[in-house]
């Protein structure tokens, strides 16, 4: 009989700890929806006792979720654990996920307690968050740089107290496949009562092996991997989830597993968390990225056209590409569009809302032959910037470049409902653009992202514009789409802008 394995995604959690990737409630809710479409069977929403946006965001995603489970992540410190199981109270499937460090690093330099204080604190952190659910998950952070012996008896402890998954992390991305299969078996093999709890792995990608090193614990007896959309997460990122899937689903001669995962919704849920993080996707990223199943060689061409599987392991239609399109344009009726945003996970709060969306929708109708799906959540993320956060908005924009002469950009934009106006030059129509908006707006922060991406295919594509800003400390990115990438940009460092200035509260500040 094939063994199921459980996905945990932690998006929300460990992708959202990315430089200027929070989320606020409703963001998170989206992807949290997206993701139960996927077929993910935990969701970790948040770390509840992080901030009160945190815990409302927790709250909110446990409410919207049925079929996955939430999960809030808490440190092994009792009031983290109560705000954790206040937060995941209202799910249908819920559980606490706990954590103390355990090597020698941490605990001399970080918690300042001995390896005994260490393992009795573990178990008291599994025994109260017992009184809020029956699913908890113990973590020994930065298991890969902890001693093996005093792994087993933190392991065999909190098994003992009823824990019900051992997470064994690479929180450092300090090890590689080989030794970390190794690691992860030796526990299995040694912990006594291994059997009955699930083991789960948690890679970090600091050496490029976040994935490697998840599948070589799955070989050696993991039951759960801790992965994120588009391997998003702190540092160098976490494992990715779409190349998890995958490897287990393309190599079955090897893993003999199965997945819940309906692999057709992987490139949708790719692009709205790029939309959302504003983080985008490289074009080389394996089963997402733009080229993932592009090929430029002749040779390639040639045997793909006479047999796919010369130079394809997947099909491209089985992890969402080229089921994005849809039968709606410039005549398509208000109805039609709302029926579609719910079929694609979409909920608008307001008519209001709907009627903006619906408005750009129309407009960009009339520029572009066809429409997307990620035409669709590009839209109504814009949407939900503007309602949320009216401090600057894009009134109207001329730009000017021609060669031999200093390309210049006239703005108009407001500000609180007040209209501003400037006209700068500048190095190009973008570094015009940027140096108008600053001459009106003076905000003093630095610019430490441009970066643009084509939100769909063809030469009538919208352009997606990410604009990374830091003031202060504080790191926000920003998003705009068009088909023009110079009013891209000015709505993308406009976006950033509205992030960085307003008192809109994101799930987690970064601040």
């Amino acid at each position: 009989m094939t063994e199921q394995l459980i996905i945990f995604d932690t998006t929300l959690r460990d992708g959202e700890q990315s430089p200027g990737a929070s989320m606020t409630k409703e963001e998170k809710v989206r992807i949290a929806k997206q993701l139960e479409k996927l077929g993910v069977n935990v969701i970790e929403a948040g770390f509840a006792a992080a901030s009160p946006g945190d815990f409302e965001a927790i709250q909110a995603v446990s409410k919207a979720i049925k079929k996955s489970t939430v999960c809030s992540l808490a440190r092994a410190v009792e009031s983290d654990i109560e705000k954790a199981g206040n937060a995941i109270k209202g799910a249908a499937s819920k559980r606490i996920h706990t954590f103390i460090a355990t090597s020698p690093i941490h605990m001399e330099n970080k918690l300042r307690m001995t390896s005994d204080q260490v393992l009795a604190r573990a178990v008291q952190a599994v025994k109260w968050a017992l009184n809020f659910t029956d699913d908890v998950e113990f973590s020994a952070e930065d298991a890969v740089r902890s001693d093996i012996s005093f792994l087993i008896e933190v392991f065999d402890a909190v098994i003992q107290a009823g824990a019900k998954t051992i997470n064994v992390p690479d929180t450092v991305g300090y090890s590689i496949p080989h030794a970390w299969g190794e690691r992860v078996g030796t526990l299995i093999a040694n912990v006594p009562n291994a059997g009955s709890v699930i083991w789960s792995t948690h890679c970090h990608n600091d050496l490029g092996m976040a994935v490697a090193n998840s599948l070589s614990a799955v070989i050696n007896g993991a039951r759960q991997v801790e992965c994120t959309i588009n391997g998003l997460g702190e540092r160098a990122g976490n494992a990715s989830l779409e190349e998890i899937v995958m490897a287990i689903k393309t190599r079955k001669d090897i893993f003999n597993l199965e997945t819940s995962i309906n692999t057709t919704e992987i490139v949708p849920a790719s692009r709205l968390v790029s939309t959302i993080t504003g983080y985008p996707v490289q074009p080389n990223k394996a089963i997402v990225g733009a080229n993932a199943f592009a090929h430029e060689s002749g040779i390639h061409q040639d045997g793909v056209l006479k047999h796919r599987e010369t130079y394809e392991i997947m099909r491209a239609e089985d992890v969402g590409w080229g089921a994005n399109k849809i039968s709606l344009g410039k005549l398509s009726g208000r109805n039609a569009f709302k029926t579609r945003l719910a079929e694609i996970g979409i909920e608008v709060e307001s008519d209001d809302m709907l009627n903006a969306a619906f408005d750009r929708f129309k407009e960009l109708a009339d520029k572009k032959a066809e429409i997307f799906d990620e035409d669709i959540h590009a839209l109504v993320s814009e949407e939900y910037v503007e309602v949320s956060v009216d401090l600057y908005k894009l009134i109207s924009l001329k730009s000017q470049s021609e060669t031999g002469t200093i390309p210049s950009a006239s703005i108009k934009i407001s500000i609180s409902g007040v209209e501003h106006a400037a006209e700068v030059s500048g190095n190009g129509p973008v570094d015009a653009t940027f140096k108008a908006i600053e001459s009106i707006v003076n905000s003093q922060s630095e610019l430490l992202l441009f970066s643009v991406n084509n939100i769909t295919s063809g030469t009538d594509a919208q352009g997606e514009v990410t604009v990374r800003l830091s003031k202060g400390g504080r790191v926000v990115n920003g998003l705009g789409a068009d088909i023009d990438i110079v009013i891209a940009s000015a709505k993308a460092y406009l976006n950033a802008l509205n992030k960085l200035f307003s008192k809109l509260e994101r799930a987690h500040p970064q601040i």
